[in-house]
């Protein structure tokens, strides 16, 4: 006997259905092989009316759905099937919409380069801040030089005393 939980097939009593009770539904088949075999007949069964009707075969198994399939109608875009586009069909000049992210990046860039070329210009708040202190500093630096020309001066002045 082989080891483990599972126990192995039961070779020596099988049983096989007849015809009959697959047809009646009676088999002990699994429910599926059930459903492919009425299916199995209806198709028979419609091509031999079919064949006297004419096309009213076709519409009849495009309208029979299970359940409430054929009452609504469901778009679901997963269900679709991809459209390949070949290399050659591929149109170049038509643009691609850019992804959320891609296009909050490139809005990002321009408001930054907008705002340099206003900095630039002095148009904006801080590049006005920026002119005063640096026009302060300036003033700061003329007086400053200023002054040292003076003391330069007046020690030249004193030098000069005191050797004359």
């Amino acid at each position: 006997m082989g080891r483990g939980k599972f126990k192995g097939k039961p070779t020596g009593q099988r049983r096989f259905s007849t015809p009959e009770e697959m047809i009646a539904g009676t088999s002990s088949r699994p429910r599926t092989f059930k459903r492919v075999e009425a299916q199995y007949e209806e198709e028979e069964s419609e091509e031999e009316s079919g064949q006297e009707s004419g096309e009213e075969s076709d519409d009849d198994q495009a309208e029979k759905r299970k359940g409430t399939q054929g009452l609504i109608e469901i778009e679901n875009p997963n269900l679709a099937k991809q459209k390949n586009l070949k290399a050659k069909d591929v149109d170049t000049e038509k643009s691609t919409e850019l992804s959320r992210r891609e296009r909050e990046e490139l809005e990002k860039q321009r408001a930054h380069e907008r705002y340099m070329r206003l900095q630039e210009q002095g148009k904006t708040e801080q590049a006005r801040k920026d002119l005063e202190r640096l026009a302060l500093i300036r003033q700061q630096r003329e007086e400053a030089a200023k002054k040292r020309e003076e003391e330069k001066a007046a020690k030249e002045l004193k030098k000069a005393e005191a050797r004359k």
